[in-house]
């Protein structure tokens, strides 16, 4: 059986406050994009040894060296197997999500084997446990269960419509998106080192409910300002997407990843940035 786990783009991202446990608060609006993982599983062959629970491979062209323990796809697997009967498994994961980009592609992985493991061991959890056993993994791995548009707040696990309208998930439907991943990583860590929690004027959900037009003058991302500080050149790259007629662009999540939403295809992406890795989609 196989999935395919796909990325996120942070539509607004406001760091609110800093909590007593040392995390932050945000509020988001995670969108969904066809970029994707690829993850198989398979039961495992009776010559393996009995106390291995899984074979975990990854390849593709973004895989990392990981060990097991810290891989997050092996960390659903087991929290999973300590609840409910699951069979020994082969798990191949397809990397093909850029990492440290923004786009959520490790959290997506570690979701969508929740849902795997689910949907092949008719475990029958429902979206709701499912959301909280990723919630355990990490922040923004429960938005990955059903995928769709949500407003996020909390360290980014509490989730909500974006509006009650059940058409809203198709808002961007037929515009284009650019992503440009240049070779630059930025990690958690270096993207908080400059914020400085405070509310916004005005909440991402409903700058999103906007005409799109109105997102460049209102709609941002708190933790740009810190890191184009760092790397200009990213912020370089949200302007040449502008330049080329973006309607919205924004870095994606703590970066590095940069993106731009477009009425029409653009042309010529690639050739613009030619040393970074680029995608061009509709959405």
């Amino acid at each position: 059986m196989i999935v395919f786990p796909c990325a996120k783009i942070n539509l607004g991202l406001n760091v609110v406050e800093k909590r007593p446990d040392g995390y932050h608060n945000l509020e988001t609006v995670f969108y969904p994009i066809p970029i994707t993982d690829a993850l198989e599983i398979v039961p495992m062959d009776d010559e393996y040894p009995l106390d291995s629970r899984y074979d975990l491979k990854m390849n593709g062209p973004e895989a990392m060296e990981c060990r097991d323990e810290d891989n997050l796809v092996a960390k659903a697997f087991c929290r999973i197997a300590e609840k409910y009967d699951v069979p020994r498994l082969h798990i191949h994961l397809y990397k093909g999500i850029p990492s440290q980009a923004g786009l959520g592609g490790g959290s997506s992985d570690a979701a969508y084997m929740i849902r795997l493991l689910d949907e092949y061991c008719d475990l029958n959890m429902g979206n709701r446990e499912m959301e909280r056993q990723a919630a355990k993994l990490g922040a923004d791995c429960a938005f990955f269960i059903t995928a769709e548009p949500a407003y996020a707040t909390g360290i980014g696990d509490e989730l909500k419509p974006i509006a009650s309208d059940k058409e809203c998930k198709n808002y961007l439907q037929g515009y284009w998106l650019a992503l440009v991943k240049p070779p630059v990583a930025v990690s958690t860590k270096e993207a908080y080192s400059n914020i400085k929690p405070r509310k916004p004027k005005k909440c991402c959900r409903d700058i999103v409910l906007q005409p799109i037009e109105t997102w460049k003058d209102e709609l941002v991302n708190d933790f740009e300002e810190g890191v184009f500080s760092l790397h200009p050149e990213l912020a370089d790259i949200k302007q040449a997407l502008y330049d080329k007629g973006a309607v919205y662009a924004c870095m994606s999540g703590s970066g590095s990843s940069i993106f731009g939403i477009f009425k029409e295809k653009p042309e010529g992406i690639s050739e613009m940035f030619a040393d970074s890795k680029t995608y061009v989609m509709e959405l």
